[in-house]
């Protein structure tokens, strides 16, 4: 840029001469008007030629062509105004620099040091202290942030109307910079959500190659990728490119898969880029615009419809201001005779000559009757007031911070100079006449405010930009974007990979963005459409993985087959028991009842019969009472039946030891000895069980774990210890049962109860042992079947091998019920 500005204004070498001189083809304001104090205009009203510079040579005048409007109207508003500045007139100076950045840098400089380049007084100081006090101004992003960086050394402030790179508003670098249209941080976010509102997950992005395009779009693909929407491609384009790069990029948004494109760029590259979309016949693309062309009316054609139609996007807020389109519709040549610009403009409108030389030979001459109300283009449309109302609004901005600075001027607040209009242009905060409130953020903002605007056609099958929503940052955060009911019937697709059906989950493809996805089915227990997710333990999915329901809940009821039938082998058991019970008690006098002591007899047939009884409670659904009972209840009536059964082996041992000769063994374990043995023995066991009570007594239990399509509804022990040291009690007396029953074995008589307890306890082991196993292997409710027919099976050992020979003898072979048969010589030692 350093070449441009030595091109403008350079110091002559000759000693003698102190004066400077522009070298360069100087510009002159377009307009401009004297007033108490002077605001600068820095526009973009034509288009340009395309020059190539050598700096070899001095480069020829750019040529321009259109006009400004709104900041002249608000001027004039302004100084026929009775309360705002009602003894202060503003004039202005309005320089066209068309689309040239060097044009700028030439407009801003002029400006700053007052001195408008005439050459006809080539002795005029470069160095005239400026009279303007602000400036409104450039169109473009990369042009303003020249002329801000220029203007900040002198304090004066830049008030854009339409520059909306979002890195303007560092206060840092831009300290004098101010604007009137939203950032492009709010734009971005606002574009981001409104690809995320349709749905589109798979999208292209093309900007313009400066400032305004980079910038924007960096932020847009920063907001949707955390939306989780992806970009298939990102290209570039600006007005200058050679037209084969051009062309390419309209080849990469033709081969390419995503339907929608959002179009972060200014009017001059849209216009360049729809060429070549027409050329190449580029349709059926949904268009998602910025505001730097979505509202320009200059696209609305038959021919750019067909690319366009249905585009959607946000175009800076329309203002009503009310006069400004009489103002513009009204302006005539005779206003300002001799305005070389308003001559052009008036040329070009209506294809006539203002008397130009350049233009005589070829227009008929202008009649003076014309009239802009009957003319219907781009120069004399007033449908919107969008950019004119920035202008407006900028306009106003330094009239009120004139106005506060003025009325402070013989008070405290600082003196008239431009460091205090930028001071109280930070402050500013009025209404405009048509209800709008303008103020000025920390960083230069105003409020970011947006339409949402959908190209379609009306009823004449003319085209119109129907506002269809808006953006409002003032609003609270997640309310800021407001959608009309719209028909989204038509609304196209733009998807890497169609959504996942339920039951399936999403799978990134290798090498591909995270939108582009293969579709797996959940795995068993999971489900949803996006990513598989477990079901609660209770529930279970269904083969098509879609939703969950409760599991099935299992445990060994009444009602079932195997229930029934270990309910009736219970009773059985108890039953016969019973009836073992009535056999004795009726024969209770005979000598085989009376052996061994009849007592321990009926207490082993009650403990049996509870044992036979306790299985009931295995069955059913648990309860916190049914499993605190199940296991306190198994392990006290089957150590109170094991005790019995030991009691009984010790009186055959002590029984046949009393008949050694000087042998007084039988008065030591005698009845009541023996009471207290079973006792001693139960005791233990229930002191176990009540610790176990007390501590972590056995609970309820739905286990989800063990099966994944069921819930096993199971009694949980609760204190492990607790329950092992009750079994391991069982399992200590059984052992010495069973070892002193073994001893016994061999003792001659002719009916030696010890050999039937030893078979006894022997099934009884077996039983039990055989028992872990299978336990543990058993699933769900087969579990308690298993301990339940260990139960029993134990139960009945004990029973028919310990009463069964008896009742056999009792029965039907009375004749051995005799003293004598059953112990010969040594009758009286074991009988009561």
């Amino acid at each position: 840029m350093l070449h441009l500005i030595v091109l403008l204004f350079t110091v002559s070498t000759r000693a003698q001469e102190s004066a400077c001189r522009a070298q360069a083809n100087s510009i002159e304001p377009i307009l401009s008007k004297p007033g108490d104090i002077m605001l600068g205009g820095i526009f973009s009203l034509h288009g340009i030629e395309n020059a190539r510079y050598t700096f070899k040579s001095v480069p020829e005048p750019t040529k321009c062509k259109g006009i400004v409007r709104a900041m002249l109207f608000a001027i004039e508003e302004i100084n026929n105004s009775s309360s705002l500045l009602p003894d202060v007139s503003l004039g202005y100076k309005i320089f066209d620099v068309c689309t040239s950045i060097h044009l700028s840098i030439k407009a801003a400089l002029i400006l700053m040091n007052g001195n408008e380049g005439d050459e006809s007084h080539p002795g005029k100081p470069c160095n005239t202290p400026s009279t303007v006090h602000a400036v409104i101004g450039m169109s473009g992003s990369s042009h303003t942030i020249v002329i801000a960086r220029a203007l900040q050394s002198f304090h004066i402030p830049v008030i854009s109307y339409v520059a909306t790179c979002a890195c303007l508003s560092n206060k840092q670098e831009f300290p004098t910079f101010f604007r009137t249209i939203p950032s492009d941080s709010y734009q971005s976010r606002a574009l981001a959500q409104l690809v995320k509102h349709f749905g589109w997950t798979w999208v292209g992005t093309i900007r313009s190659d400066n400032d305004y395009g980079n910038l924007g779009m960096a932020t847009f693909i920063q907001t949707v990728q955390k939306e989780g929407i992806c970009i298939e491609y990102s290209e570039s384009i600006y007005y200058s490119y050679p037209s084969e790069k051009i062309a390419a990029t309209v080849r990469v948004i033709k081969a390419s898969s995503s339907k929608v494109i959002v179009a972060f760029l200014t009017k001059q590259d849209m216009e360049i880029l729809l060429k070549e979309l027409q050329n190449q016949n580029v349709t059926g693309r949904q268009w998602i615009g910025s505001e730097g062309w979505i509202s320009a009316r200059i696209f609305a054609t038959e021919e750019s419809y067909k690319i366009l139609g249905g585009s959607i996007g946000f175009a800076i807020s329309e203002a009503e201001i009310p006069g400004l389109k009489d103002y513009i519709l009204n302006i005539h040549p005779s206003e300002a005779p001799g305005n070389a610009f308003l001559n052009e403009f008036w040329e070009t409108v209506f294809h006539c000559s203002m008397s130009s030389k350049e233009n005589a030979s070829t227009l008929t001459p202008c009649t003076g009757s014309e009239n802009l109300r009957d003319i219907s283009n781009e120069y004399t449309d007033v449908s919107e007031f969008r950019i004119p109302g920035n202008v407006y609004k900028a306009v106003y901005a330094v009239a009120y911070s004139l106005q506060d600075l003025l009325r402070c001027k013989n008070g405290e607040g600082p003196f008239v100079n431009k460091t205090c209009v930028l001071y109280y242009l930070k402050k500013v905060n009025f209404t405009t006449n048509y209800g709008e409130k303008i103020y000025f953020d920390e960083s230069g903002d105003p409020t970011a405010k947006y339409d949402l605007i959908n190209w379609q056609r009306n009823s004449h099958g003319n085209i119109e930009f129907l506002k269809i929503g808006a953006y409002d940052a003032s609003l609270s955060e997640g309310k800021e974007f407001i959608m009309n009911n719209i028909n989204n019937s038509f609304k196209p697709i733009s998807v890497c990979s169609e959504s996942c059906f339920p039951g399936t989950r999403k799978a990134v493809k290798k090498g591909k963005p995270v939108c582009c996805f293969d579709c797996i089915p959940c795995a068993e227990g999971e489900f949803n459409s996006i990513d598989c997710i477990s079901c609660p333990l209770e529930y279970r999915s269904n083969e098509q993985r879609n939703e969950c329901f409760l599991k099935e809940i299992e445990f060994l009821s009444f009602g079932e087959l195997m229930g029934t039938l270990l309910v009736i082998l219970s009773l059985l058991g108890s039953s016969i028991t019973f009836l073992v019970v009535l056999v004795f008690f009726y024969y209770k006098d005979t000598p085989i009842v009376r052996a061994n002591n009849r007592e321990l007899s009926f207490l082993l047939l009650l403990s049996l019969a509870l044992c036979f009884l306790c299985a009931l409670t295995f069955i059913g659904e648990p309860s916190t009472w049914s499993c605190k009972l199940r296991h306190t209840a198994f392990g006290i009536t089957f150590v109170l039946c094991i005790s019995c059964v030991l009691g009984k082996t010790t009186v055959v041992l002590m029984a046949f030891r009393a008949t050694l000769p000087g042998s007084n063994t039988m008065k030591w374990f005698g009845p009541t000895q023996q009471r207290l043995s079973v006792f001693a023995c139960t005791f233990i066991q229930i002191l176990i069980c009540s610790f176990w009570l007390i501590i972590s007594p056995p609970f309820p239990n739905k286990n989800v774990i063990s099966h994944k399509d069921k819930i096993i509804f199971e009694c949980d022990v609760g204190s492990t210890a607790a329950f092992y040291a009750a079994l391991g009690y069982i399992g200590f007396l059984s052992s010495i049962c069973f070892i002193l029953a073994f001893l016994a074995r061999k003792l001659p008589d002719n009916f030696n109860e010890a050999k039937f307890i030893t078979f006894s306890m022997l099934l009884f082991c077996a039983v039990w042992i055989t028992f872990i196993p299978a336990y543990i292997s058993s699933p769900g409710k087969f579990t308690v079947a298993v301990e339940i027919f260990a139960i029993l099976a134990s139960s009945f050992g004990l029973l028919f091998c310990i009463f069964a020979p008896k009742c056999y003898i009792i029965l039907l072979k009375p004749e051995e019920n005799t003293k004598r048969h059953l112990m010969g010589k040594n009758i009286g030692n074991i009988f009561e």
